[in-house]
C-alpha cells in the first residue's frame, strides 16, 4: 500500500510514522509513506497556497491551483483508489471504513487547513470525506495520522499476530471484552477463574458475554 498525505505542515507529520507498528511497518515495505508539502505546488513567490473568502467572512481558504497541481503529478504516475479529504463535516471513521480501506492499493489524504479547501477542490477531486470526530482541529495533519494508523495496523504481516485485528472493539459491531495478565492476584484482585481454567470452550462464551454486557452499558447504540 501506499499513502501520499497532502499538507502545509509535513513536519507535524513525520513523528508518529517514525515509531512503534507504522515504523515496523515501514521498514517491512508493507507501506509506503509520502508527504507533499503544498506550498511547493504554489505559483506565487511567497509560497501562498491560501486566501480570503469570496463573498467575505472570517477565516482563510486553502486555493485549488496548488492542490489541482500536486494531485495532478501524483496522478500522472499511478492510478489512486481514493482521494479522501480530512475534514470535521465528513462521514465519521469507524472501524468498517478501516477496514474497507484497508484493501485499498494506493491512496491519497488531504489534509484540511484554516477554514478548509476551496470547495472545488471537494467537487472535482475528493472521492471520500472522513472525519475523525465531532469536533474541530487546527489542521487535517492529525486525522490524517490517525486514519494511517486506523489502516496500516490491518494490512498483513504488520501485526505480530494477525489475529489479533479480528478481535479488536468495533470489528464484530462489538465492544471488546475485559483482558487480563499476570499475576493472577494482585493484592486480592483477582483474575476471573474461568480464564485460567484451560476450557477455551468455556473462555470464548465468557468473552461473548462480557462483550455483550459491555457494549449494552456504554454503547447500547451499537446493538441496534
Amino acid at each position: 500500500m501506499r499513502i501520499d498525505i497532502i499538507t502545509v505542515l509535513p513536519e507535524l507529520l513525520k513523528s508518529p510514522f517514525e515509531a512503534s507498528i507504522l515504523k515496523r511497518a515501514i521498514d517491512k515495505g508493507l507501506v509506503e509513506i509520502h508527504f507533499h508539502n503544498l506550498r511547493d505546488y504554489s505559483s506565487n513567490r511567497y509560497k501562498q497556497v491560501d486566501d480570503y473568502q469570496f463573498g467575505g467572512g472570517a477565516g482563510m481558504v486553502l486555493m485549488i491551483e496548488p492542490i489541482d497541481k500536486c494531485i495532478s503529478k501524483l496522478r500522472s504516475q499511478r492510478d489512486y483508489d481514493e482521494i479522501i479529504y480530512l475534514t470535521p463535516d465528513g462521514t465519521t471513521l469507524n472501524q468498517s471504513i478501516a477496514n474497507e480501506l484497508s484493501l485499498k492499493q494506493n491512496i491519497i489524504m488531504l489534509c484540511g487547513h484554516y477554514k478548509g479547501v476551496d470547495q472545488r477542490v471537494r467537487d472535482v477531486f475528493v472521492t471520500k470525506e472522513v472525519s475523525i470526530g465531532d469536533y474541530v482541529l487546527s489542521g487535517g495533519e492529525l486525522a490524517a495520522a490517525v486514519l494511517s494508523d486506523a489502516i496500516i495496523r490491518l494490512l498483513p504481516g504488520v501485526l505480530n499476530d494477525e489475529t489479533s485485528a479480528l478481535t479488536d472493539t468495533f470489528q464484530d459491531d462489538m465492544l471488546a471484552p475485559p483482558v487480563y495478565t499476570r499475576p493472577a492476584d494482585y493484592k486480592g484482585n483477582k483474575v476471573p477463574e474461568v480464564l485460567t481454567s484451560g476450557n477455551f470452550g468455556k473462555i470464548e462464551k465468557w468473552r461473548e458475554q462480557k462483550a455483550m454486557e459491555r457494549t449494552s452499558k456504554l454503547r447500547p447504540d451499537l446493538l441496534k
